[in-house]
């Protein structure tokens, strides 16, 4: 199995973190992994992207052209990327702020509400995490556990406090996801 992701978004909506998240989750699970980050010099409110890329095989090059999944934060990353989901893949998106949505009909298309969800559960740092928990209702590709072990390796000790919000936030992400085609 080897499954290859683009996240993006704006910077400051965790899609980086998210994606180390989803790394340090790999390597929980003995797989091989790849986290290559890609962000403008201004970070908070520039565009940010990451590919990730998690194999039961050595990874060749964590350069792609082609994404079995995209993960898609904004209106400029699904510009970009809405056309480098590889046929039978999956684009999965939050509808705040998109105006133009997918119009693809060889892939799977899927939304989560993580900014609306993530606003109601009382902190809308936890956004990238509802997200995470749709992804991962769609593909379950590592597991919840894993997920824990990730956050608590990516996290600074000082933030383990917050590991059972964010539980909560992946796990409400995963309720809430609904397929559009």
């Amino acid at each position: 199995m080897t499954e290859e992701i683009i996240i993006a978004g704006f910077g400051g909506q965790g899609v980086l973190s998210m994606g180390k998240i989803l790394a340090y989750s790999g390597i929980m699970q003995d797989q091989e992994v790849s986290w290559f980050p890609a962000y403008g010099p201004e970070m908070r409110g520039g565009t940010a992207n990451v590919t990730v890329i998690v194999s039961d095989e050595r990874i060749s090059s964590p350069t792609l052209t082609a994404y079995d999944t995209a993960i898609i934060l904004n209106q400029q990353s699904m510009d970009k990327f809405e056309d480098t989901v590889k046929p039978g893949g999956v684009l999965i998106y939050d509808p705040n702020g998109i105006s133009k949505h997918p119009t693809r009909t060889d892939i799977n298309i899927f939304t989560i509400e993580g900014a609306k969800i993530a606003a109601e559960m009382g902190n809308t740092k936890i956004f990238n995490m509802v997200v995470l928990g749709g992804y991962l209702s769609v593909k379950p590709i590592v597991k919840l556990e894993n997920v824990i072990l990730g956050l608590k390796k990516s996290l600074h000790e000082r933030y383990h406090k917050l590991i059972p919000l964010n539980e909560d936030a992946i796990t409400m992400g995963m309720k809430n996801v609904e397929k559009l085609n």
